[in-house]
This record gives structure tokens, C-alpha cells and sequence, in this order.
């Protein structure tokens, strides 16, 4: 069980003591830096298929492959924070997208671009679990959800500074360089050494384990008393992420693709700029969020988020007028982002602490998996219908998400075991 000694009078941030700062921050500023190195790609696209002369199709398909290891890599770290803790987990991931995003920009061909970008994705798709776990059991139960949105508003930040720094770099030095910029969160992992601690709940979990000789946790999740919640978890994070990676993958490729192919017909610069007012929505999404699920539940606060991004995204994507895109953007960003803050904390919430490493990590993933072929699937309605017409897709996975979260029950407030 999470608990907190701070005395729970006053404003809520005061109930919360620096070890559980310091494990929000880790959690954070790793996920911000993911983004950034992922998004780079999306506003190299355009350029990388103007180099190469590929189609959008395989463009989506790189795209493609690094959404498929990064459910690779977030299964694996799931069993792996559960073996050897949060924060050695987390260190390790920060790692491998680092270098991995060094690694494309020396890409000479589309298989050595897949090739790093699958390996960048091994350390993506760890890295948010990671992170989760490590919030989750820190953060008190009723500040869990609040702690969950900071840390995916952490995505928005990183979106930013990638669409600051494409904007800066992308149109003077190319897309090689935009990647090598990508080594630098790299870095990020010797203040997490030197800082954060292990979750206590956890440690004394892994003693439990020792001591009792414990099945591997991956096996548990799918025993009888949690099998249920596995298999509907998969289901909604299949439909969601498939949503949002279709739609995502391919925004900035929207914007900056001329209008005869179906895309909004502004310049890189722009686009870039158009995509900063999107992730700034995100970001008080992402946060707002967690502080709704906080006050009135999980479900009504996912369901509504998912509704409100279908509606917006359809009407988002038959849109040509620059100033309405750009209003429309923030809009986009808020809805069409901010219900990921629901993942981590209620996740974590349905699975005991000797399973949930692997719960986290094998319920997000098999969504992340599904979500792979989402920039496929969207690049290749492109070809007909345009990038416009072809986003519209993510909207009718957008409300199948909204429905099957009913089939979970709430878990707001609830104490971790």
C-alpha cells in the first residue's frame, strides 16, 4: 500500500514530500525526452520522402516498425522493472532510444533507418511503463492520477521542443543532424542515478518474492483473478492507440503536405509552428485530466475525452483554412492526447504490485502493437483519399475506445497492494 506521512491540510501539492517530486520529475522528463527523439521523425518525413522518393505508404511503414518493437520493448521492461526495480529500468531505456535516434540520422538506406528506428523503439516502448510504475508507487492514491497527468504532459513538452528544434534545424542542416541532436537526452540518466529511489512498496514486493519463490509475473496476469482485466485492458488500448498513433503519426505530415494531395498545403516552418499550438493543448490534457479522473473517476473522464477527439478530428480532418486549423489545433491536442493520462494510473490500479510491472507493460503494449500498423493504414488511404480524408479513420477507433472502457470497473481512490 502507498502511503504519506505529509499532513493532508492545505493545497494537495503540499501533501506530497520531495521523494515523490523527485520520482514525478524521473517519470517526466523521461517521457518528455522520448518524445522528442520519436517525433523527429514525423516532421522529418516530409523531407525524408522527398530525399528517398518513397511512398507515404512506406513512410508510414518506418513509422510502423518502431510502434511494433516499442511493444516489444514495453513488454519486456514490464517484467524487467518487476525483476530488477523502476529505476535501474528506466535508466536503461533512456539509454537505448538515445542512441538509437543518433543512429538514424547515419542511416544510409530505408533498412538502415528501420533498423534504428526499430531499436529506438524497444527503449520508447519501455520507457513509459517505467516511468508509470515508478509515479504509481509513489504518489499517494488519491494524488495518483494528477501525478499520471504531469507525467504524460511531460509528451507535450517533448513534442514542442522537437517541433522547435526541427523548425530550427530541419531547413538548414537536414534531417541527419535533426537525428544526432536526438544522442542528448542520453544524459538525462546520470541525474536519475544520482536521485531518484526505488519505490518502497516495491522493494518490499521483490524481498516477497525472494523469500516465497514467486512465478514470473507475466505468468500471473494471466491467472484466473486477473486474466479478466488483462485481456479488456489490451482491447481499449488497442482501439486508442491505434487511434492516436494513426492520427499523430501523420499530423505533421498533414499540415505540410500540398493541397492536392489532401494535406493543409503550409511550409515546414509553419507546420511546425501550427503543431507547437497542438502539443501546448496536449499538455493542459494531459494534466486537466488527471485531476477530472482525480475528482470524478476514470471511466466517465476516458469516455468523454474519447468522444470529444472523435467529433474534433472529423471535423479537423475535411478542414483547408489555415485559421481554423491552427484554432482548431489546440483543440486536437487537448482531447485527442490528454485521455493517456487514464493509462498509467489505472492500470497500475488493477494489477497487485508482484504482477503489475508486467500488467502495465503487456496490456499498454498489445495496444502499442495494434498501433503499429495505424501509419500504415492511414499512409496507405492517403493515396486515395488524401491525408485529410485518411485521418478520419482514427476517428470510429476513437469512440470503440470510449465504449469498451465501461467494461473495467473504477478504481478512483484505490490503494495499491
Amino acid at each position: 500500500m502507498v502511503t504519506d506521512n505529509v499532513s493532508s491540510t492545505g493545497p494537495w501539492y503540499k501533501e506530497i514530500n520531495r521523494k515523490q517530486w523527485i520520482a514525478l520529475g524521473a517519470g517526466m522528463s523521461g517521457w518528455g525526452l522520448d518524445a522528442f527523439d520519436v517525433m523527429l521523425y514525423a516532421f522529418a518525413l516530409t523531407t525524408i520522402l522527398k530525399e528517398w522518393a518513397l511512398t507515404t505508404t512506406a513512410a508510414g511503414m518506418l513509422q510502423s516498425v518502431t510502434l511494433f518493437s516499442s511493444a516489444i520493448g514495453g513488454l519486456m521492461f514490464g517484467v524487467i522493472a518487476d525483476k530488477i526495480g523502476r529505476k535501474k529500468s528506466l535508466m536503461l531505456t533512456v539509454l537505448i532510444f538515445s542512441i538509437c535516434s543518433g543512429l538514424s540520422g547515419l542511416a544510409q538506406n530505408v533498412v538502415q533507418l528501420a533498423l534504428a528506428r526499430a531499436l529506438l523503439g524497444i527503449g520508447m516502448g519501455g520507457e513509459w511503463g517505467t516511468g508509470a510504475l515508478l509515479i504509481s508507487e509513489s504518489w499517494p492514491a488519491k494524488h495518483r492520477g494528477k501525478a499520471i497527468g504531469l507525467m504524460q504532459g511531460g509528451w507535450a513538452i517533448g513534442y514542442i521542443l522537437a517541433a522547435i528544434v526541427a523548425g530550427i534545424i530541419l531547413p538548414v542542416y537536414g534531417w541527419r543532424v535533426l537525428f544526432v541532436v536526438g544522442i542528448l537526452p542520453a544524459l538525462f540518466t546520470v541525474w536519475i542515478r544520482k536521485y531518484v529511489e526505488e519505490p518502497v512498496i516495491w522493494v518490499k514486493s521483490r524481498e516477497v518474492a525472494r523469500q516465497t519463490n514467486q512465478e514470473n509475473s507475466m505468468i500471473q496476469i494471466f491467472r484466473p483473478d486477473l486474466i479478466r482485466y488483462t485481456l479488456i485492458i489490451s482491447l481499449v488500448s488497442s482501439f486508442v492507440m491505434f487511434a492516436y498513433w494513426g492520427l499523430f503519426s501523420w499530423l505533421p505530415g498533414f499540415l505540410s503536405t500540398p493541397v492536392d494531395k489532401g494535406g493543409a498545403g503550409l511550409s515546414l516552418v509553419r507546420s511546425s509552428g501550427f503543431m507547437v499550438g497542438t502539443m501546448i493543448g496536449a499538455f493542459f490534457g494531459y494534466v486537466s485530466f488527471g485531476f477530472i479522473a482525480d475528482k470524478i473517476g476514470r471511466r466517465p473522464t476516458f469516455s468523454g475525452f474519447l468522444i470529444i477527439s472523435a467529433v474534433v478530428v472529423y471535423i479537423y480532418g475535411q478542414t483547408r483554412d489555415p485559421q481554423m486549423l491552427m484554432w482548431m489545433g489546440p483543440l486536437v491536442g487537448f482531447f485527442g492526447s490528454g485521455y493517456f493520462s487514464g493509462f498509467g494510473a489505472f492500470i497500475s490500479e488493477m494489477f497487485p504490485t508482484r504482477a503489475r510491472g508486467a500488467g502495465v507493460g503487456f496490456t499498454y503494449n498489445v495496444g502499442r502493437t495494434m498501433s503499429a500498423m495505424a501509419p500504415t493504414v492511414v499512409g496507405y488511404f492517403a493515396t486515395t483519399y488524401g491525408l485529410g480524408g485518411s485521418l478520419m479513420i482514427t476517428a470510429g477507433f476513437f469512440f470503440l475506445g470510449a465504449i469498451s472502457i465501461f467494461l473495467l470497473p473504477e478504481t478512483m481512490n484505490k490503494e495499491l497492494e
